[in-house]
C-alpha cells in the first residue's frame, strides 16, 4: 500500500473541495484533494455561479481570467404560470460588482480552480482516486483510505475535510448521524438545442410538472419537475406525454423532442434529498458542502452554499494547519456555528416556503405560487430575493 503524507486532505473535487484546497494551499498549509473521477466532466451538475462565488474569485485577485470562460449571464428570474409572468428576484438590484448569476460549466470551473491550484508547490490532486474510509487512531480520524489504478492508498493528514457530497463515504465511515428532510420533488434533466437569439423565461408551470430551462449557448439545459416518488409514473405515461408537456411551455421544442429525445437514456433522473448533519464533525474531520447539509436544486444555492462552507473552513482553519496543529473539537464545532444559519434558512425556504412552487400530482397545475404573488404585490421585495439566493446570510470573505 503506497502511503502519503499531508496537513491537511480533502475527500471530493466538487466546488467546496477544490475551492478549499486551494485556499488552504495559498496560506502555506500542504493540501491532497482525492477525486475519484478522472476528470470533471459529468452532465446535469449544477452550474450556477452565484455574485458571492464571483466575490470571492475577485477577492482573490483571478475574476478578469474567470470570466473569459464561456458563460451566460442571468439577471432575472421570471416565473412563467397560466396567471402570467411573475419577476421572482432582480439581481441588478444587488450590490457588488457582479449583480448577476453567470450560467456557467461547472466542469470549466472545476478545472480553473484545479489549474489555480497546480500552480502552488502546496497542492496535490490526486484523480481516480477514490476515498473509502477513513484511518483512525482511537477515536481520532488520522487521515483516508483510497483505491487507485495503482492500487491502495493511505494519505496521512492532521484533518480531513470531507467534501464527497450528498451520498458521502467519510460521514457514513465515521457515524454522524443525518437529520433529514423532507424533499419537496424529483427532477428529470435532459437537453435540447438551442436556436440562435432563442430566449425563454427561467421557470414555467405546467399540469403536475414545472419547467426549468438554463441558457447554455449552443443548447437548453433543462429540468422537468415532477412530484417527489413519481419517476415511475412519468415513465409509465410515455415519452408522448413528457414531450406534450414541454412543448406546452414552447412549441418550437415540438420537433426537437422528436429528434433529440427519443427514448429514457437521454433524460437523467436526480432523486433530490433535503438533508444535513446535526454534527458535522469528529476530531480529525469536518464534513462541508453536500457532505454536510444536502439541498434541493432549487435556486442553485447548493454550489452557492459549498463554496461559502469551504471559505470559512479554509479561513477559520487554516492557521491552525499552517503552524502544525490539528484543529480542536472547539474549532471543528466553531465552523458549523459559523455556517448552520445560513443552511438552516435556505433548507426552511427550499422545503416550506416554497412547497407550493413545486407539483404535488400529475394533474393539478400552479396558477400562481404564494411567493410569485407576494413578490408581485410587493416589488421592491425582488431585491431581497435576490439578495437571499445571490449573497445569502452571512457571506464569506478570504481574509
Amino acid at each position: 500500500m503506497q502511503t502519503l503524507t499531508s496537513r491537511c486532505v480533502v475527500v471530493g473535487g466538487g466546488p467546496a473541495g477544490m475551492m478549499a484546497g486551494l485556499l488552504l494551499a495559498r496560506q502555506g498549509v500542504d493540501v491532497t484533494v482525492l477525486e475519484k473521477h478522472g476528470d470533471f466532466l459529468r452532465d446535469f451538475r449544477g452550474d450556477t455561479v452565484h455574485p458571492s462565488t464571483l466575490r470571492i474569485i475577485e477577492e482573490l485577485g483571478m475574476i478578469d481570467e474567470f470570466l473569459r470562460i464561456p458563460h451566460s449571464k442571468v439577471s432575472t428570474i421570471t416565473v412563467q404560470t397560466p396567471a402570467g409572468p411573475t419577476v421572482f428576484a432582480d439581481f441588478a438590484r444587488i450590490r457588488g460588482t457582479h449583480p448577476y448569476i453567470a450560467f456557467m460549466p461547472q466542469w470549466d470551473v472545476l478545472d480553473f480552480l484545479a489549474r489555480k491550484g497546480r500552480e502552488l508547490d502546496t497542492f496535490r490532486l490526486l484523480q481516480k482516486a477514490e476515498a473509502t474510509g477513513v484511518v483512525r487512531e482511537g477515536d481520532r480520524v488520522r487521515g483516508v483510505r483510497a483505491v487507485t489504478p495503482d492500487g491502495p492508498l493511505e494519505v496521512r493528514a492532521d484533518l480531513v475535510l470531507a467534501a464527497d457530497g450528498r451520498h458521502s463515504a467519510m460521514r457514513r465511515s465515521v457515524g454522524l448521524p443525518v437529520s433529514a428532510s423532507a424533499a419537496p420533488m424529483d427532477v428529470l434533466w435532459f437537453r435540447l438545442s438551442r436556436e440562435p437569439g432563442e430566449t425563454m423565461s427561467f421557470l414555467h408551470t405546467g399540469p403536475g410538472f414545472v419547467l426549468v430551462t438554463i441558457d447554455r449557448g449552443e443548447y437548453w439545459q433543462i429540468a422537468y419537475v415532477i412530484p417527489q416518488g413519481a419517476y415511475e409514473t412519468v415513465r409509465a405515461e410515455g415519452l408522448d406525454r413528457l414531450h406534450a408537456d414541454v412543448a406546452s411551455v414552447h412549441g418550437p421544442f415540438a420537433a426537437r423532442l422528436g429528434r433529440e429525445i427519443t427514448d429514457w437514456d437521454h433524460v437523467k433522473l436526480l432523486s433530490v434529498r433535503v438533508d444535513r448533519l446535526r454534527t458535522w464533525h469528529r476530531p480529525g474531520l469536518l464534513c462541508i458542502g453536500d457532505a454536510a447539509h444536502a439541498m434541493s436544486p432549487a435556486g442553485g444555492v447548493g454550489i452557492n452554499l459549498a463554496v461559502q462552507d469551504a471559505v470559512a473552513a479554509a479561513r477559520m482553519l487554516g492557521p491552525v494547519l499552517r503552524a502544525g496543529r490539528t484543529p480542536d473539537r472547539r474549532e471543528l464545532a466553531a465552523v458549523q456555528r459559523r455556517r448552520s444559519l445560513p443552511v438552516r434558512a435556505v433548507q426552511t425556504a427550499q422545503v416550506h416556503m416554497l412547497a407550493d412552487l413545486y407539483p404535488k400530482d400529475r394533474r393539478t397545475t400552479v396558477e400562481r405560487p404564494l411567493a410569485a404573488r407576494v413578490v408581485r404585490r410587493f416589488p421592491f421585495l425582488t431585491r431581497w430575493t435576490a439578495q437571499f439566493i445571490g449573497v445569502g446570510l452571512r457571506p464569506e470573505h478570504v481574509d
